[in-house]
């Protein structure tokens, strides 16, 4: 009998193996090539690549934003080509702030 924890670790193991189908099966994480998505984040939100990395030899973080109104949006991309949306949101700043205005949750 497995126990919780090698349980976990064999989830995580297999949703590695299989990330994109694995993301696309979340309800709130859209996933698609990535010449589409990035189309939609400029032409929808004007937003424009911000930074990223590299996670793995599969997988790359890419955060894209719109100076003018805050938007963002995470971006995780495949290496056969698949993006998924993994987060996004609103009150961008490059880097951080030198104080956070009052009344803003964290």
């Amino acid at each position: 009998m497995k126990t919780p924890v090698t349980l976990a670790v064999s989830t995580l193991g297999l949703t590695a193996l299989f990330a994109p189908a694995a993301l696309a099966q979340q309800d709130d994480i859209v996933c698609a090539k990535r010449d589409a998505i990035v189309e939609r984040l400029g032409a929808d939100f004007g937003e424009q690549p911000t930074g990223g990395g590299v996670m793995s030899r599969e997988q790359l973080l890419e955060i894209w934003s719109a100076p003018d109104t805050g938007t963002w949006t995470a971006l995780m991309t495949f290496a056969d080509g698949t993006s998924c949306i993994v987060g996004s949101g609103e009150n961008w700043h490059q880097g951080l702030p030198d104080a956070v205005p009052a009344g803003t949750r964290m």
